[in-house]
This record gives C-alpha cells, sequence and structure tokens, in this order.
C-alpha cells in the first residue's frame, strides 16, 4: 500500500444509515437463529476483553456496522476503537478493543467480522484505484454491481476509499440505455420525457457511437456515458463535447487500462469492480482476558 495521508473519514450518508440496523439484524437472525448453543456454554455472568486484528493491510471500513451488531445483542459491551473508517491500518494492527459479557462477544464475533472484513475489503479496494488516478482529474464511481442487500454498505465503503458513488438505485437518477431510448424513438424524446417525470433528477444517457453522442450533446442531458468506447474514440468525444457535458467511461476498464483513460480528459470513470471483485479482509478476534 501506499504512504499517502489517510482520508478524513466520511459522514455516514443517511440512506446507508437507514438501512443499517435492518441488515445487522438480518445477519444476526441468520447467524443467531433460536438461540446461540455454543455460547450457552459459558456462565452467562462472565465477562471478557478482546480484540479485533488485521492480518493484512488494509483501509478500515464498517465501525457502525459493529457498534450496531453489540447495540442489538444487548451486551452490554463497550468497544474502544483504535482506527477509524478511512485510515489506512497496517497488518498485525488492532483495530478494535471490546470489554463485555463473554457470551455477546462470542456470538456477535462472526457477524461484527463479516460486515467488517466485506466493507474493509470493498475500501481497501476503492483506495487502490484512487490511488492509481490521484492528480487525473477524474472521479471513479461504483456502479449497482453490489451484494444483495449489502448496497448501501458497500456504497458507503466506496467513499472511505475515496471514491465517488454513482446512483444508489433505479429510483435516484436516470440511465437511459439504448432500450429506453428505442421506446421513445429518440434521446432526446428520452429525456425530455425524464425530465417532465422528475425535474430534479440526475439524467444520464448511454451512447454507442459518435451520432448518438451529438444528439446526447443536444438533448441537455447531465452525463454522457461512453460504452465500451477505445481510448482514441474516447479522447475524440471529449473533444467533441469541449465540456458542454459530463463525461463518463464505462466499460471493460481494468489496471491496464485505468490510468490511459483518466488521462482522456473524461470526468468521471465507473467500475463494478470497486464492489464486485474484492476479497475479504483476513481479521481476527482474539479474547485476551
Amino acid at each position: 500500500m501506499t504512504k499517502t495521508a489517510n482520508l478524513t473519514p466520511p459522514t455516514l450518508p443517511e440512506w446507508a444509515r437507514a438501512d443499517l440496523p435492518r441488515q445487522v439484524e438480518a445477519a444476526l437472525q441468520e447467524d443467531i437463529g433460536s438461540g446461540d448453543i455454543t455460547a450457552e456454554l459459558i456462565p452467562g455472568e462472565a465477562e471478557s476483553s478482546a480484540q479485533i486484528i488485521t492480518r493484512e493491510d488494509m483501509v478500515l471500513c464498517g465501525q457502525p456496522w459493529v457498534d450496531e451488531v453489540f447495540a442489538q445483542l444487548g451486551g452490554p459491551a463497550s468497544l474502544d476503537w483504535q482506527h477509524q473508517d478511512g485510515e489506512r491500518v497496517r497488518a498485525g494492527e488492532t483495530l478494535v478493543k471490546l470489554q463485555g459479557r463473554t457470551r455477546t462477544l462470542l456470538t456477535g464475533e462472526r457477524t461484527a467480522l463479516n460486515f467488517l472484513q466485506t466493507l474493509s475489503a470493498v475500501a481497501t479496494s476503492a483506495r487502490r484505484y484512487a490511488d492509481l488516478v490521484a492528480g487525473t482529474g477524474v472521479t471513479l464511481l461504483d456502479t449497482r454491481k453490489t451484494l444483495p442487500g449489502l448496497r448501501t454498505a458497500q456504497k458507503y465503503a466506496v467513499l472511505c476509499g475515496g471514491c465517488g458513488n454513482h446512483r444508489i438505485g433505479l429510483y435516484d437518477a436516470f440511465l437511459l440505455k439504448e432500450n429506453h431510448i428505442a421506446t421513445h424513438g429518440s434521446i432526446a424524446a428520452a429525456v425530455a420525457q425524464a425530465r417532465t417525470l422528475y425535474p430534479q433528477r440526475w439524467v444520464e444517457v448511454e451512447v454507442e457511437t459518435f451520432e448518438e453522442l451529438e444528439q446526447a450533446v443536444a438533448s441537455g442531458c447531465d452525463v454522457i456515458m461512453l460504452d465500451n468506447f477505445s481510448l482514441e474514440d474516447t479522447r475524440e468525444a471529449v473533444r467533441r463535447v469541449g465540456g458542454k457535458v459530463k463525461i463518463e467511461a464505462s466499460g471493460g476498464i481494468n489496471d491496464d487500462t485505468l490510468v490511459a483513460v483518466a488521462e482522456t480528459g473524461v470526468d468521471y470513470i465507473s467500475i463494478g469492480s470497486l464492489t464486485k471483485h474484492i476479497q475479504a479482509i483476513d481479521l481476527s478476534m482474539r479474547v485476551v482476558g
């Protein structure tokens, strides 16, 4: 990992905060079911200290979800975070120290680690991509290619890694693709209908040719998505648009091509792998007393 400065931890967006209790409740129910029978082997009054450590370099994300896990279990348990969301953490470091009923700590262990290892993996991936394009002026965006039920959590993790969010779902922005446009007969008609239905919503148009690009510019949309344009064609598209509309590059962009695409002058690059091509961070919770 590079040694650039930590980002200021992002404020948990309201759309993530609203989903958080439900996400944790579902995860606990899935794991505990009718009760943690192994924890029943431990005296109910017993208390312990524990700590969660990372075995690899990472960018931390998931603190609110871990806090919620132990809050819903009704411990009581106290958590002393040694790092904050968005911080780079080195292998071997302690993320959080926990104190409370032993049963509570052990019952919540796996659910807490599952959230933490997954969201930190997204944040770590996002930071790696953000570091690659640092200085180019481009903003990297996530997509809707997320784990079912965890979209808002993963999109918060993307923010912790220094990238940006595309639309959260199908409800908060328009993305007009080939089939949407075909039903209206033209890009202009589709954009006009979108503006009529929801005047305040962001309208993006996906294009595959220069002819469609010119139509999209004329339509008054907010953003044009270049679908699988070559590098040469992307540069030409940026030249033709001349800053009149924001441009997003999408499709087939990977580690080998990312920087070159960013240097074409596009405003945004959307990358599905920010949230779907991830490997969980190796974490461990140890009872220490």
